[in-house]
Parts: structure tokens; C-alpha cells; sequence
């Protein structure tokens, strides 16, 4: 009997592995003589959208990055916020949301591509622009220069983040195709080449030679922004003049692929200001006409998330402009992560250029509606206390020098809230009180410069407070971990009493509730609410602010909330006035543009582009 065939697929198979690229052959670069990027020798575009893991829960990040892939980008862009990382000098947390080598795991499980932010600065209109606050504890340091504390801290954190991401290079077989230096440096007052050239070496020495480094500004940054020997790219808007902004980046950048590395399909939001909306017509537009020059570009934002917590940035802009909680952004994927007209709109437009995965995207999510439910009161607290060392008569004035209430002080006297000072908006109040009594000054801190002067943004009293002709020293500060409170504290001391004092001053509510239906995402509704902080099961959902707007209503995702059988908690922190019926509701739709206030309003027709002023770049 003849001896059978030896079977071919071995060596079949060995032949297909040896087309795909390997970790040795693997390459992103620039080809300048082309203009154009090449991945793997192969001449390549990437349409990238941004997305911040900071601002998803971990356990929705599986489902924005697969939502975004299905819209027909091929990459993924995203900052790394160091104070997220590093609360305290030399302590790391990489866990749970901050798990960032898990989030790069999940884009290469979406098939995208990673373009990497790492900073030191990164505004995202993130608290401080994620730059830790504890660097102020050296009031002399200035930010973002050579200054050599400034540097020392920066090298130390570097020396623990970049070597994390080393693996994940696209040449080492990772996703990462490219990482920024800095961000947008050329709209900061400082113009430090040094500093610049110091972070350009220290990537290098850590991350090596083979990796694309960058730079990103606006049109007006170039100058200071862009570095020898780091790609030069560009931001701006559907409102901007392409072909002018793109010549100009020819000046500094005059061969290789043209960069748009923000194309904002949207904008962020101020409290007391409108609803920030783009039009899709003007954002598909201006995307076709950069792809139709070859143009690689990144959407800003195409998923925008949450400021959960404390962390929103604030803006200053002739006056201290705080971010609201809600991030929407009126991206291609709302804030509850379901998609848009403009993500429809967006998709057809990249088919034309390239193929765009088959298969429908999933519906929008699961909403929920829940209440009224009636809040029960509890616990005050404060931070500055002294009392008052002779009695006041009459209404007599208490002020701060300098402007020197960081961001809004609550004043009660012996427990009766008097009203609020705050930045650049109130200066004084009028109080009466008798020898002996007890002053209550609690500080709220509504997010440090992300963008702006970008100068050291300290908080709190900055100056003591004079009342009359009378400063105020003797001040006792207690400092306060109100998120601890709420887990492990409050649930135990529910007081059954929903009768308001008006206007009540900083004051808990709370109350407890099933959910006896699906689970859903929903988004809370506070009518009649003034401002202040909510947890829903221990976890901070972040600011409200009802009276001020837009934002009227705060997301509330569908894992933070527990199931048939179980009981849910939720607990206000109401700074100012609670309303006569303290009482909330779950809606299935978000309430965005409440404020009838003037504002910056970006929703542009074809018509009115041509005619609109160039809008003023805030800076991501």
C-alpha cells in the first residue's frame, strides 16, 4: 500500500502566520515624501474618536469602545489623568476604574487602534487639568515650566506610568500607534522650551525610539506648542477655516500626513450657561472635507461620559466658569452611551473613505423610571469655625480680600445658613449675631482650572475673612472625607423628618427604595433643589446645581443600582435651600438645556458657518 500524503495544513498554516505581522516587523511611521502614515509599511488613515476611561464605569467600557468600532473608527483616543493615579505623592492606584492596562485590553478586544495622552497636563476640563493637587503644597512651584520641583514630581510620575504602557507600543505587539507630549502648550502663557525638551528626552529614555511622539495645538499655539522632533498637529472646529488652519500647520510641519488630533463634534458645558450643540451637518461636512484631503483625524469627543465626583475642571474666562457634571458633550454617543442621529450621520460618511465593520449597532439602552420619593432629613457638617468676639447690631458686612473665597463659602451663624459667597460672583453678606457666637464658613471647592490662566488654582479661605472693620483670625479647619461619611456613616443615623428650615444651609437627606421592575439606566430629576452633591449606594454621582443649570438632571447608570430583593440608598447633600417637598424622581431622558441664560451656542446650519465668528478654543 502506497504510503499516504503527508497533510498540508501544517505548512498551510505556517504560511498565513508568516503574512500577519509580528512584533519585530510591526511599525507606525510617517512618510513624509507621501504625506501619509504607513502601518506596517502599509499606507494607512486612521479615523479615531476620543473617549475617556476616567469618565465610563469599568463595567461599561466594553460596551462604548465595541459601539465605537461598529461606527467605522479604527482608533481610540484618550488622556491619562495623573491626579486619578497618584492622590498622594508616590501612591498609585491602578484599580477598578483606574485600571488603565484593562482599558487598553478592551480597545484591542474592540479592534481599535490606541493614541495615547498621557500629558503631565492634560485640561479634558478634568479638576486642575490633571495635574495633582497636592503640588500646590509647595506655593511657590510654577506648573508646567522647568521649574525643578515641578520637574522632579513629573520625572517620578513618568518613571511609573510609561513603563507600564511600554509593552503595549504597537512595535511591541501592542495597540499604542502613538503618544502626545503635553497638551496644547502653546496656549499657556509659559513658552518653556526647556520644559518641553526635557519631557521629549524623558519619553524617549523611557519608551524609546521607534514610538511616534506629537504635539497638538490650536492654530494660535503652533509657535510655542510644536517641537523639533515631535509630529506637529492641529485642533480646530466645524466653525474653522480648514483650508487656512491647515496651510498654517504647513508652516511648521511641511511634509508628512495632515492632523486634525480634536475635531470637536460638540462642546462642554458651564453651569448657569446653555446646552452646548453642534449640528450634524456641519460636523459630517467638515469631517468629508478633511478625509477627502487625506487628512487623519480624531473626533472630540465621541463618547463624553461623566465628571463623576469632584473631578469637573472649571475655565477662566473673565470669570471663574465651573463644568457641570454631565460630560455629553453632545457627542456621536450620548452620555448613557446609546447612539445618536450624528454617530448615523458620521458612520455614512467614513464608508466612503473606508470599510466600515458590518452588523447593526445596539440599541439604545434600557431606561427606567422611578417616584416621587420623599428624602428624610439628617447631618450638617463644616469646615471653618471660629466665633465672634464681640456682638454685631446691626447688618454689618463679612467679606474675604482678594478675591479670596476659592470657589463658594455656605455661612451659617450658630446653625442658621445667611447666604453664600462666592468667586468673583458675591463678595459680601450682612450678618448679626451676639459675643460668643459660633461662625460657620463651609468651603466648596467647584473644580480647579483646567484651561485658563492655568495658574497654581488654590482652594479654600485664601485670605482671612473680615466682618465690620474686623478680621477674623482664630479660625479651627477640619478637614472632611464627606464620600466615608456617606458609605459608612449616614446609613445608620437616618433621622425620620422631611421639615426643611428655609433656607436650610448645608444639610443631608436620604432615603431608602426597591426596585421592584427591570433594571435600567435612568437619569435623577431634583425639582426644586438648589445645589449639592449625590451618592446613589455609596458611589458620588457628582454636583447638582438645579437652580444655576443647564443640567438638570444626572445620570445614573444601570450597575450602580441593585436589583428586585435588594434596597438601594441615595443620599443628597443640599448646600443651600431644600424645597418644601424635599422629594426626587428617576426619568428615562436626561434634561441638558434647562437655562434660559446667553451663552455660547454651537449649532451651526451650512448657511451660518461661513458667516459664524470663529469659535474661541476652551482646550482639551
Amino acid at each position: 500500500m502506497a504510503p499516504e500524503a503527508a497533510p498540508r495544513f501544517p505548512s498551510l498554516l505556517l504560511l498565513l502566520l508568516s503574512l500577519l505581522p509580528q512584533a519585530d516587523t510591526r511599525s507606525f511611521v510617517v512618510d513624509r515624501e507621501h504625506d501619509r502614515f504607513l502601518l506596517d509599511g502599509v499606507p494607512f488613515r486612521y479615523v479615531s474618536g476620543s473617549l475617556h476611561y476616567f469618565r465610563v464605569p469599568r463595567v461599561l467600557w466594553a460596551d462604548r469602545l465595541y459601539k465605537m468600532r461598529m461606527s467605522g473608527v479604527n482608533a481610540v483616543q484618550f488622556y491619562v489623568p495623573w491626579n486619578y493615579h497618584e492622590p498622594e505623592p508616590g501612591v498609585y492606584n491602578f484599580n477598578g476604574s483606574r485600571d488603565l492596562i484593562a482599558f487598553l485590553n478592551e480597545a484591542s478586544v474592540a479592534d481599535l487602534l490606541v493614541i495615547l495622552r498621557p500629558g503631565p497636563y492634560i485640561c479634558a476640563e478634568w479638576e486642575m487639568g490633571g495635574l495633582p493637587s497636592w503640588l500646590l503644597r509647595k506655593p511657590n512651584i510654577h506648573l508646567r515650566t522647568s521649574d525643578p520641583d515641578f520637574l522632579a514630581a513629573v520625572d517620578s510620575w513618568f518613571k511609573v506610568l510609561l513603563p507600564k504602557i511600554y509593552p503595549f507600543l504597537y512595535h511591541n505587539g501592542g495597540n499604542i500607534i502613538s503618544i502626545q507630549v503635553e497638551n496644547e502648550y502653546g496656549s499657556y502663557k509659559a513658552c518653556d522650551f526647556h520644559y518641553m525638551r526635557h519631557l521629549a528626552g524623558l519619553f524617549r529614555a523611557l519608551l524609546g525610539d521607534k514610538i511616534l511622539l506629537f504635539t497638538t495645538d490650536g492654530p494660535e499655539g503652533l509657535k510655542c506648542g510644536s517641537l523639533h522632533g515631535l509630529y506637529t498637529t492641529v485642533d480646530f472646529g466645524p466653525a474653522d477655516n480648514m483650508t487656512r488652519i491647515f496651510t498654517l500647520l504647513r508652516k511648521y510641519e511641511p511634509r508628512g500626513p495632515l492632523v486634525n488630533s480634536e475635531y470637536y463634534t460638540g462642546w462642554l458645558d458651564y453651569w448657569g450657561q446653555n446646552h452646548s450643540t453642534r449640528s450634524i451637518l456641519a460636523v459630517t461636512k467638515g469631517l468629508e472635507n478633511m478625509l477627502t484631503l487625506g487628512a487623519s483625524v480624531n473626533m472630540y469627543m465621541f463618547h463624553g461620559g461623566t465628571n463623576f465626583g469632584y473631578w469637573n475642571g472649571a475655565d477662566e474666562k473673565g470669570h471663574f466658569l465651573p463644568i457641570t457634571t454631565s460630560y455629553d458633550y453632545d457627542a456621536p454617543i450620548s452620555e448613557a452611551g446609546d447612539p445618536t442621529p450624528k454617530l448615523f450621520a458620521l458612520r455614512n460618511v467614513i464608508s466612503k473613505f473606508q470599510e466600515v465593520p458590518l452588523g447593526p449597532l445596539p440599541p439604545p439602552s434600557p431606561k427606567m423610571t422611578l417616584g416621587p420619593l420623599t428624602l428624610y432629613l439628617d447631618h450638617g457638617f463644616v469646615l471653618y469655625r471660629t466665633y465672634l468676639t464681640h456682638t454685631i447690631f446691626e447688618p454689618t458686612p463679612l467679606w474675604v480680600p482678594n478675591n479670596g473665597v476659592h470657589d463658594r463659602a455656605y455661612v451659617m451663624v450658630d446653625g442658621v445658613f445667611h447666604g453664600v459667597l462666592e468667586r468673583n460672583m458675591k463678595h459680601q453678606l450682612f450678618l448679626v449675631g451676639e459675643m460668643g457666637a459660633r461662625l460657620d464658613i463651609l468651603l466648596e471647592n467647584m473644580g480647579r482650572l483646567s484651561f485658563g490662566s492655568n495658574s497654581s488654582d488654590f482652594k479654600g479661605l485664601l485670605q482671612p475673612p473680615i466682618l465690620g472693620q474686623v478680621m477674623l483670625t482664630q479660625w479651627m479647619m477640619f478637614p472632611l472625607k464627606v464620600d466615608n461619611l456617606v458609605k459608612w456613616w449616614f446609613p445608620l443615623h437616618l433621622l425620620k423628618s422631611t421639615k426643611p428650615r428655609t433656607p436650610s444651609g448645608p444639610t443631608f437627606y436620604s432615603t431608602t427604595f426597591p426596585i421592584a421592575g427591570p433594571l435600567g439606566d435612568t437619569f435623577l430629576y431634583l425639582p426644586g433643589w438648589t445645589k449639592g452633591q449625590v451618592w446613589i449606594n455609596g458611589f458620588n454621582l457628582g454636583r447638582y446645581w438645579t437652580k444655576q443649570g443647564p443640567q438638570e438632571t444626572l445620570y445614573v447608570p444601570r450597575p450602580l443600582l441593585l436589583p428586585r430583593g435588594a434596597t438601594n440608598k441615595i443620599t443628597l447633600l443640599e448646600l443651600e435651600n431644600v424645597p418644601p417637598e424635599p422629594q426626587i424622581q428617576f426619568l428615562d431622558q436626561p434634561i441638558l438645556n434647562s437655562t434660559v441664560h446667553r451663552t455660547y451656542i454651537y449649532s451651526l446650519s451650512a448657511e451660518a458657518q461661513s458667516a459664524s465668528e470663529p469659535m474661541q478654543l476652551s482646550g482639551h
